[in-house]
C-alpha cells in the first residue's frame, strides 16, 4: 500500500493545489461579483478589507489552480487566510471568539494551513512551475 501511495502522492498535490485554488477563487468571485449571491457578501465595495481579500482571492486562486509561481503565491494567500481569521471572525465582535466552530473561522484555518503546506511542498508535477522548469 506505500508503494502504491507514493506513487500517486506527486499527482494529488497536484489535484489538491488546483481544488485549493479553485474554491478560493469561488470566494473571490463571490465577494467582487456577486455570484454566487452570499448574503454576508452582497455590500462588499472594492476598496475595503473584504475587497481586498476577494481581490487576493480572485487572482492569486487563479494562479493556484495554474501552478504559477506556487510557492510565493500560496505563502501570501496563507498570510491572507491567517489575517481574515483574526480579522474576520475571531475579533469581529465585541469580545473575541476563539472557537473557530463558534466563529465560523473553520475555513480560514483549513485554507490557511493548506496554502502554508503548498508554499513549502510546491505545485506539483501537474504545474506551469514544473513546465517552466523543465525547459
Amino acid at each position: 500500500m506505500d508503494s502504491f501511495a507514493a506513487k500517486w502522492q506527486p499527482f494529488v498535490l497536484s489535484l489538491f493545489r488546483f481544488i485549493t485554488g479553485l474554491l478560493l477563487l469561488q470566494y473571490g468571485i463571490a465577494k467582487l461579483f456577486k455570484f454566487p449571491a452570499v448574503p454576508y457578501f452582497a455590500n462588499v465595495e472594492l476598496f475595503s478589507l473584504i475587497g481586498a481579500a476577494g481581490t487576493l482571492e480572485l487572482v492569486l486562486g487563479a494562479l493556484l489552480m495554474l501552478g504559477l509561481f506556487t510557492r510565493p503565491v500560496a505563502f501570501i494567500l496563507s498570510g491572507e487566510m491567517a489575517f481574515a481569521y483574526f480579522l474576520g471572525h475571531m475579533f469581529k465582535g465585541e469580545t473575541p471568539v476563539w472557537l473557530p466552530l463558534l466563529n465560523g473561522g473553520t475555513a480560514a484555518i483549513l485554507f490557511c494551513f493548506a496554502c502554508l503546506y503548498l508554499a513549502t511542498a510546491g505545485g506539483g508535477p501537474i504545474s506551469l512551475d514544473r513546465a517552466i522548469r523543465s525547459r
